[in-house]
């Protein structure tokens, strides 16, 4: 009997979410499964937005970003009670494992499945490379993409009026946009969670480098670090004698058509989903290591540190 597969987006959007439905998808109707897709995440499942899909369903949507089986939060699912109602509506479809694509709290939530009988894998989704069983998530790399290319722009503006520029990008609580962001830029400061540099310090630096006679500077931080980076640069004009202007990108960070790189990832990465649940495989997440494909146990990847990419810090000052 053919094995009935789900495939799910939860958390925040991310360019090469849709590259992964499609290939888990494909994957899954090759290995003969019948395959299901949920709307609206956990959402959706507790609410039984399930529908069978056949290989067309899923036709030119590789290069389109965002998610087209949308996305939602809820916090309720930590209460068993509601994922009961889940697992329910599962049950009710004859769906025997699901592939749940997003960040730790998709991770989560396909542990607590996996526990109560739904087999299900872990693809990382999320532009924050904040996943640490893996190098870089699906949407890192647009994402990065997108930040370099208005920091390029922004840039442009800031010589021309010799300004001092902080560029605020997205992260949560990693800092590897930042870090990627700022090594890709040759910015004069970095500023994350993991090399935070007092409001002291980079006061003191902007004086030194002004009297040096700097003409202009850029810095880039990640998000969370100043409650007001306005006020922050406001701080930074008054004390230093730069103009400064904070310049925060938001939201287009998540959003265009994904990288060849990342549709690249989302395929492997997807295929690979579907290969564990061919061996009947439950509670695991997929990534890639070394250019290698691998999977852990998905309480194990998220007790892993998060300092993949730390050795990149010695960067930030070898190349000023």
């Amino acid at each position: 009997m053919a094995k009935r597969v789900g495939v799910l987006t939860s958390g925040g959007d991310d360019p090469g979410m849709n590259a992964a439905i499609r290939a888990v998808v494909r994957a899954g109707l090759r290995n003969g499964c019948e395959m299901y897709v949920i709307f609206e995440g956990y959402k959706g499942l507790v609410e039984n937005n399930i529908y069978k899909v056949d290989r067309s369903a899923v036709s030119e949507i590789i290069s389109r970003g965002g998610t087209v089986l949308k996305s939602a939060r809820l916090p309720e699912f930590k209460d068993i009670n509601v994922r009961k109602k889940a697992i329910a509506n599962l049950r009710k479809n004859k769906i025997d494992a699901l592939v749940c694509i997003g960040g730790d709290g998709t991770y989560m939530g396909a542990m607590r499945l996996t526990e109560m009988g739904i087999n299900c894998i872990g693809v990382p989704g999320t532009i924050d490379n904040d996943i640490a069983s893996t190098d870089y998530t699906i949407g890192f790399d647009t994402c990065l993409n997108t930040i370099v290319e208005c920091t390029d722009k922004i840039r442009d503006t800031t010589e021309s009026h010799q300004r001092c520029s902080i560029v605020e990008v997205m992260g949560r609580r990693c800092g590897d946009l930042a870090l990627f962001a700022g090594i890709a830029e040759g910015v004069d400061m970095i500023i994350t969670p993991d090399h935070p540099i007092s409001d002291e310090d980079i006061i003191e630096n902007l004086k030194e480098w002004k009297k040096a006679g700097k003409k202009h500077v850029m810095m880039i931080v990640s998000e969370n670090i100043y409650a007001n980076i306005a006020a922050f640069a406001a701080q930074i004009t008054k004390e230093t004698g730069y103009e400064c202007r904070a310049e925060v990108l938001g939201r287009i960070q998540r959003g265009g058509s994904p990288s060849a790189q990342d549709r690249v990832l989302a395929a492997r990465l997807g295929a690979h989903a579907i290969d564990l649940i061919m061996e009947g495989k439950g509670g695991l997440c997929v990534g890639l290591i070394n250019n290698k494909v691998v999977h852990y146990d998905i309480n194990e990847a998220l007790q892993l540190p998060r300092d993949k990419h730390m050795n990149l810090l010695r960067l930030i000052d070898l190349l000023k």
